[in-house]
């Protein structure tokens, strides 16, 4: 394989394909640490033409090809086998921003690009890129739209796939296919970008895309409402998307547990209320028109309270109010980390139903494991809930964190009973791909796997993510 390395070293230059064990290991091991992999070395080319010339290297060999954009994943995506007959391609170096072009309100961008990036590059044009997630300060944009990112403001703006109007990708033989167009109306034949959008680099390498952009909200009105129960939650998101001409930007659904997390672990918390409430809703409204929106915000809160959906709410009377509520629901999942283990649900039903399969889901698993700490919470808009367990006080972390498989049996069967998704936003990776076998009907396997032999026949690309 030396030869293999040194023609690689010579297509990206010898600095870009790492080897050394102190170079590498950041690009072996996910987020979690959940998965260690081992390659045959990490290159990081800089251009569309380099990663060609690369993967035409790789497929010669046969050898395995694993993209990597942030390497920020949650189900093991990025990181290779630990057989070691892998090559690494981060893309960390493609992190041009090609074109803006605000009138027709797009920005093309190669894969490596940073969230925040790109956001900024997007404001600087007087335009907004919505997508919006708590690793954006170091995610990427070929990772986002692999994994087919989702986030807060989902409801409002639609997720990774929405946002993506053409591709550029490396092919499994690398041919460079080149579908950079800013049309929103091409009727010409499949929409091929979308083969690739969440199929986590299991059909080829996304190094480019020309993605959505909107005009730039101007106000901005955000509250905090304490409600008694999901159902009333879902009744005031309603209300609020019809009374304020669907300007709900973000819906987000935090139980008490949730907030006591917070205030115990994450630093410059605090609870707006005088007294503590089972349920939070945070709700967001946006419009690229000022003016209104919070009078509106305060008309539909003013009737949930009359009604008695809403015990208490609060609205951010300025900007670092407003971030301070936020903090509330970004401070969750590192909070929850401070617990001990947890055991995680990334699950998606109709928006209908998310109390339904709260109920559902808490009842199972705290029969199954009496003690558990069930914490639900995220995105009550697009129906999108992390369904996350912490261990019960006192347990032992590993002895809870080793029925990991039979915990997501239980919340997965649930939701596949009530039409859900078992990945709403974070993908299938490594670490759901038996649970996705699983619970796919034969014919939704047998396709994406003739899609996949016909990409990929020798099946060189991230093997053994998404499909088993």
């Amino acid at each position: 394989m030396s030869g293999l390395r040194e023609r690689l070293a010579a297509i990206v230059g010898a600095g870009n394909c790492l080897t050394a064990a102190e170079d590498v290991t950041r690009y072996l091991v996910e987020e979690r640490g959940l998965y260690h992999g081992a390659a045959l070395c990490v290159v990081r080319p800089a251009s569309t033409a380099e990663v060609a010339a690369v993967v035409r290297e790789c497929a010669a060999e046969r050898i395995a090809i694993v993209p990597q954009g942030g390497n920020t994943g949650l189900c093991g995506g990025g990181v290779p086998p630990e057989h070691g007959r892998a090559v690494v391609v981060s893309t960390e170096r493609l992190d041009r921003i090609r074109a803006v072009d605000a009138v027709n309100f797009t920005i093309t961008v190669e894969a490596g690009c940073v969230l925040a990036s790109v956001q900024q590059a997007a404001d600087a044009a007087g335009c907004l890129f919505p997508l919006s997630l708590a690793a954006e300060g170091s995610c990427r944009i070929g990772g986002n739209l692999s994994t087919n990112a989702g986030g807060v403001n989902v409801l409002r703006y639609g997720n990774a796939r929405k946002l993506a109007l053409g591709l550029e990708v490396v092919l499994p033989d690398g041919r460079v296919w080149n579908g950079l167009k800013g049309l929103r109306k091409d009727n010409t034949g499949y929409a091929l970008e979308h083969l690739f959008i969440g199929a986590e680099g299991t059909l080829g390498i996304i190094t480019a895309a020309v993605l959505e952009l909107f005009p730039k909200p101007r106000e901005i009105a955000t509250a905090l409402v304490a409600v008694p129960d999901p159902q009333a939650a879902l009744d005031i998101l309603f209300r609020a998307r019809q009374a304020s001409g669907d300007a709900v930007t973000a819906c987000e659904l935090m139980p008490r547990a949730a907030i006591d997390l917070d205030l115990a672990h994450v630093a410059g918390a605090r609870d707006p209320f005088d007294r503590a409430h089972p349920w939070y809703l945070l709700l967001e409204l946006s419009s690229s028109r000022p003016g209104g929106l919070r009078a509106a915000l305060e008309e539909i809160l003013a009737a949930s309270l009359e009604e008695g959906r809403a015990a208490d709410a609060v609205i951010a009377q300025s900007e670092d109010q407003r971030r301070a509520l936020w903090r509330l629901r970004e401070g969750i999942p590192e909070a929850q980390k401070k617990e001990g283990g947890s055991i995680k649900h990334d699950i998606a039903v109709a928006t209908s139903r998310v109390p339904e399969l709260i109920r559902r889901a808490t009842a199972a698993v705290e029969k199954a494991l009496p003690g558990v700490r069930v914490v639900p919470f995220g995105h009550l808009g697009d129906g999108n809930i992390h369904f996350n367990l912490t261990q019960p006080k006192g347990a032992d972390r590993q002895a809870f964190l080793d029925g990991w498989g039979r915990m997501n049996r239980l919340v997965h069967d649930i939701v596949v009973a009530m039409d859900g998704s078992i990945a709403a936003e974070h993908g299938i990776g490594r670490l759901k791909a038996a649970e996705l076998a699983r619970t796919k009907s034969d014919v939704e396997m047998d396709l994406m796997r003739r899609i996949k032999a016909a990409l990929d026949p020798d099946g060189i690309m991230n093997p053994g993510k998404v499909l088993v």
